[in-house]
């Protein structure tokens, strides 16, 4: 089943009942509505003014629901997780932690050259040369020690689009695909704990002061989903937008219902996401050596 994203923009009052969630508004008395706990996947608050029960915490949690804050410029800025989610996490957690670094390495070489693959077949569905990527690919050596991603990125974006510098607080369309990023990481990271894994340590993102460096790793592949998307939106508007619409932050969230494919399967990226986390914990376990990511 499709887990669902709600999204709270405006005020609201939220609280459990019998297995519920309960959404009320403050400026409409008669207003409710009610969505199964089981249905929910994630959950992103947008505004100052919304009440929420510590039941309704206890309850989303307990059924692995990912909260996403936002800051005063509607832009996401924290992330919740369930800290027990997984039978026998401790014992995942070991796999994860003895793992050798020549195994990582190996990952990272699997992840680099599945990320510049769904990069250079973004370009070719929009109709853009990409000739120059598959060689690229062959170039990844393990731990991608001469940092193919890097080159990759570089011709990627200026590629995709004309006179862009990728950077977190850079100039449109950086905003959108910084809110499109913020929702694939905290679908990554949940898709994470329910594997029985610890999003802090990655394979190879190791920044001391990153709590997700492992969601980090694992999403790279599947931000170009997102990179599609944010080219649909701007083909929408003829001028950049600094401050992102309700029907631009509706469309980036539908990113975890995209269609993804991995080894044939289809099915929405986030159901997606957690057969390439079960996949990482096989390989961290020794039952198998690549990691399931899906081809664009």
């Amino acid at each position: 089943m499709i887990k669902r994203t709600l999204y709270f923009g405006s005020p609201a009052y939220l609280n459990i009942h019998l297995q519920q969630l309960v959404i009320k508004k403050p400026d409409k008395p008669d207003f409710k509505h009610t969505v199964p706990v089981e249905d929910i996947g994630i959950v992103l608050l947008d505004n100052p003014q919304i009440t929420i029960s510590h039941s309704v915490m206890q309850q989303l949690l307990k059924n692995n629901v990912a909260f996403i804050t936002c800051d005063e410029k509607h832009l996401p800025t924290g992330l919740l997780l369930l800290l027990n989610g997984h039978t026998k996490q401790s014992l995942h957690f070991k796999h994860q932690v003895s793992a050798s670094e020549p195994l990582k390495k190996q990952l990272w070489q699997q992840t680099v050259i599945s990320k510049i693959n769904n990069q250079s077949r973004v370009l070719a569905r929009l109709g853009i040369p990409n000739d120059r990527f598959a060689p690229l690919m062959r170039k990844v050596q393990s731990g991608d020690v001469t940092n193919v991603e890097g080159h990759a990125a570089k011709l990627y974006w200026e590629s995709l689009f004309q006179d862009f510098t990728r950077e977190r607080f850079g100039d449109y369309p950086n905003n959108l695909l910084n809110y499109g990023y913020a929702i694939l990481r905290a679908i990554v990271a949940r898709a994470l704990t329910a594997s029985g894994l610890l999003p802090t340590f990655g394979i190879h993102h190791r920044n001391q002061y990153n709590a997700y460096c492992l969601a980090d790793d694992i999403m790279e592949p599947y931000r170009p989903y997102v990179d599609y998307l944010v080219v649909q939106i701007m083909e929408e508007y003829d001028e950049p937008v600094e401050d992102l619409t309700r029907d631009m932050k509706a469309h980036l969230l539908e990113i975890a219902t995209v269609d993804t494919v991995i080894n044939g399967r289809r099915g929405p990226l986030m159901a997606n996401v957690t057969r390439t986390t079960a996949s990482l914990h096989q390989c961290f376990a020794g039952e198998r050596r690549k990691i399931l990511f899906p081809e664009f």
